[in-house]
């Protein structure tokens, strides 16, 4: 097999993915695919948290081909999610991700007025759900009846900051950079090890702020290294480093960074989580190296140019890798990156395409093409 050159196996991925998601998407259409079982991505509910990806990545797509049935499918998108926020009360700490890829993306690509006021509705709700006991945006709602989920806190929420950054630029109003500030600020103190390890949960008293424990979540165990919380930590710092200029927080990610590159296997993609007993099963996550890729890129940018190569070449090694090693062009599957895995813990999609990981890697792919205005 004749080796590719940087350039060419980018432009060969790009055109893998155009090609397959024109082809997928006369299937999936206007829905919001979540994870892939026997070939064919399951539908989730407009609600889920998951329901920005797709129309993200077809966003990507149209935004270099112009092609007029996925930007259609990614209006539609947008359309739907509309009942969420009437709905209300299954709204929670993600609508960073679900807007931005939507009613952001709309509007830096095409300059649509009704999807910038959609997007800035979803921040001010986003705003408010911030908790200053504890300078922290609460995450989930309540699972099951009863349930008190008030104090709870994740390193996701790291990549819903940036639709509040977006407000405050577009409206000249400090409120919502400044919750995501303080938010970013609790993340430094409490969520990031010595090490540049990352908690995925962390639980706080609601009414006093007062931190209470670190819990595992979707990692082996609180003091364990979840790879996907990792790589939110590293793209979501940049991000914030990005809209605030502030060092603080390109120290940080570059500490996460390097933690995350030092424990990558010799095939540049991760572990489901980085540390764990030698009896524990450790499947990859591809979606976790996708999302590190996009965030190692941006670093690489950020960071001074001495040090900008080991971020600039770890991205790339890692998005190539997928490509080589962990896709699927022309079989019968519908996802674009093999072997993710969601919820180790609960056994939930323990080697199956994830719609994130499918999406970050169309990111990253798209960065390296030299599409590096952001929709975050």
């Amino acid at each position: 097999m004749k080796k590719l050159t940087e350039q060419q196996w980018i432009e060969e991925a790009w055109e893998n993915v155009t090609n397959k998601i024109s082809r997928t998407s006369k299937r999936i259409g206007a829905n919001f695919p979540h994870a892939s079982e026997n070939g064919q991505y399951v539908l989730a509910e407009p609600h889920w948290w998951t329901a920005g990806f797709w129309p993200g990545i077809l966003w990507h797509i149209y935004r270099d081909s112009k092609n007029e049935n996925l930007r259609k499918l990614a209006e539609e998108c947008e359309d739907k999610l509309d009942t969420v926020k009437r709905d209300y009360y299954k709204l929670d700490h993600d609508m960073g991700f679900m807007w931005t890829l939507t009613s952001v993306a709309r509007y830096k690509i095409l300059g649509e007025e009704e999807s910038k006021r959609r997007g800035l509705i979803a921040a001010n709700l986003l705003m408010g759900r911030f908790n200053p006991n504890g300078n922290y945006i609460r995450a989930w709602n309540p699972w099951t009846e009863g349930e008190d989920n008030s104090g709870i806190a994740i390193i996701d929420c790291m990549m819903n900051l940036p639709l509040l950054y977006w407000a405050s630029e577009e409206t000249g109003d400090p409120r919502f950079k400044g919750v995501a500030k303080k938010h970013a600020e609790m993340v430094l103190d409490h969520f990031i090890r010595s090490d540049g390890g990352v908690h995925h949960i962390v639980r706080f008293n609601p009414d006093s702020g007062e931190k209470i424990e670190a819990l595992g979540g979707q990692g082996y165990a609180p003091e364990s290294a979840w790879s996907r919380g990792t790589a939110w930590a590293i793209y979501g710092l940049t991000l914030t480093y990005h809209y605030t200029g502030e060092e603080k927080y390109l120290d940080y990610a570059k500490r996460v960074a390097h933690f995350f590159i030092s424990h990558l296997s010799e095939d540049f993609v991760p572990d489901w989580d980085f540390r764990l007993p030698g009896d524990v099963a450790s499947p990859k996550d591809s979606s976790a190296g996708a999302i590190a890729a996009c965030g190692l890129l941006l670093l690489a940018d950020k960071a001074a140019s001495e040090e900008s190569p080991i971020y600039k070449r770890a991205g790339e090694r890692i998005l190539q890798s997928l490509y080589n090693h962990y896709s699927d062009w022309e079989g019968s599957e519908e996802g674009l990156i093999l072997h993710a895995t969601s919820h180790f813990p609960q056994g939930k999609y323990t080697d199956n395409p994830l719609i994130y990981g499918d999406y970050y890697f169309v990111e990253g792919l798209a960065y390296l093409k030299g599409f590096k205005d952001l929709f975050w």
